[in-house]
């Protein structure tokens, strides 16, 4: 009986949804239902579709329907954490969403839909944790796009129109079995910019600036030189399980 009920889930009714909605950082409602052991999209939040955020992570969903294109004031939504295999044309009619975090799925490049590239208004986007081999070249329609999270996936390359988009500030592709090791360290840093860089000769420094220069000069010869004690070793006594990489990384993604 007990696992008759855990493959149902639970039911969310109307009232619980609506005792589930908070107010966001930036005064928006948010619709939270993480958490809930759900492994079937409700279909009563519809009714609650005005709502500016929806927080359906952790759970055990593996479809979400078209009726998600109901939810136009959506700004946020993370579904990270799920079963998801797939997800609907219908995702693309978001045009108000600037945040999507679909990590931690059983996403695949075939089950991607097209529409992606029509969320125009995407800053923050989450793949991370599926079973992608590829990423869609159209996604560099994405213009608006700051961050990208591909890491933990079935990568070989990641095309240049992704790579090169005007707003791109972090992508993290780390743990993709890239052919050479050194494109991967590429791709996690390829956004690392310096900005200001100053090169000056001695005979161009006053002496005050000359002598504290060498000073940390100094300090850094001595640290090299500094070799740690073989019989001193770490040690971790809290430590009784590794962390979730997948729990580590929602904290990352999620907006502040």
């Amino acid at each position: 009986k007990g696992k008759a009920k855990g493959q149902k889930g639970r039911k969310i009714t109307l009232k619980i949804a609506k005792n589930s909605i908070r107010i966001s950082f930036d005064g928006g409602r948010r619709l939270d239902l993480s958490k809930m052991g759900i492994t079937t999209f409700p279909k009563c939040i519809l009714k609650l579709a005005d709502v500016d955020e929806l927080d359906l992570s952790r759970n055990m969903l593996k479809k979400i329907p078209s009726s998600i294109q109901k939810f136009q004031k959506l700004r946020w939504l993370d579904l990270h954490s799920n079963q998801l295999e797939e997800l609907p044309e219908a995702i693309g009619m978001l045009q108000n969403l600037f945040y999507l975090n679909i990590c931690n799925n059983k996403l695949t490049t075939r089950n991607l839909p097209e529409e992606l590239n029509l969320l125009k208004n995407l800053r923050i986007l989450n793949l991370g944790l599926n079973c992608l081999d590829s990423i869609p070249t159209s996604l560099g329609a994405l213009k608006e796009l700051k961050e990208i999270g591909l890491f933990d996936n079935a990568l070989t390359t990641i095309p240049n129109s992704v790579k090169k988009l005007p707003k791109l500030k972090k992508l993290n592709a780390r743990r993709n079995p890239f052919p050479d090791s050194t494109k991967e360290e590429q791709h996690s840093d390829s956004i690392k910019r310096i900005e200001t860089l100053y090169l000056v000769q001695e005979k161009d420094l006053c002496c005050s600036c000359l002598k504290m220069c060498q000073d940390e000069k100094d300090k850094l010869n001595e640290l090299k030189n500094v070799t740690p004690s073989p019989s001193k070793k770490l040690s971790f006594p809290l430590l009784l399980t590794p962390n979730s990489s997948a729990k580590d990384n929602q904290e990352e993604w999620r907006l502040r």
